[in-house]
């Protein structure tokens, strides 16, 4: 990939974040400008992200004719698994927290004894985010 792909790609990224940002500040306030400036933003980025596969996509596939080669590949799908296993378990847990911690908030304002049986079932929710990191340290491990 050369020079002038990468800058003509970083600028576009840029503008697909800045634009919607502009168009946002500078707007007319009223209900529906996070909208409008939210379905730019997505235009932009999905843009983006269709013309940049285009171009990293196109031209020649080659085998790995090296064992050193097959191993990289193999090494950058382990360091692939463990971040999204820690992403995902920590996506997961903050749906998880922001439902479990909402309703404890609003039954320890209505009954302030229970405060330990809620704090428990957020520290569930929480677990998950913990066993995802455990899950990508075993992977990280094996590499």
């Amino acid at each position: 990939m050369t020079l002038l792909t990468k800058i003509t790609l970083s600028i576009a990224l840029l503008l697909s974040i800045a634009v919607p940002f502009g168009a946002f500040a500078v707007g007319e306030k009223t209900r529906g400008r996070y909208k409008k400036a939210l379905g730019i933003n997505v235009l932009l980025f999905a843009g983006t992200l269709l013309a940049a596969s285009g171009i990293f996509f196109t031209g020649n596939a080659s085998a790995a004719e090296t064992v050193e080669a097959a191993v990289g590949n193999a090494a950058g799908w382990g360091y692939l698994a463990a971040a999204l296993s820690t992403g995902m378990s920590c996506i997961g847990g903050g749906i998880a927290v922001s439902a479990a911690a909402s309703a404890a908030l609003g039954a320890i304002s209505e009954d302030g004894s229970i405060l330990g049986k809620s704090l428990i079932f957020v520290g569930l929710a929480e677990g998950v985010c913990l066993y995802g990191l455990i899950i990508s340290f075993m992977i990280l491990g094996k590499l």
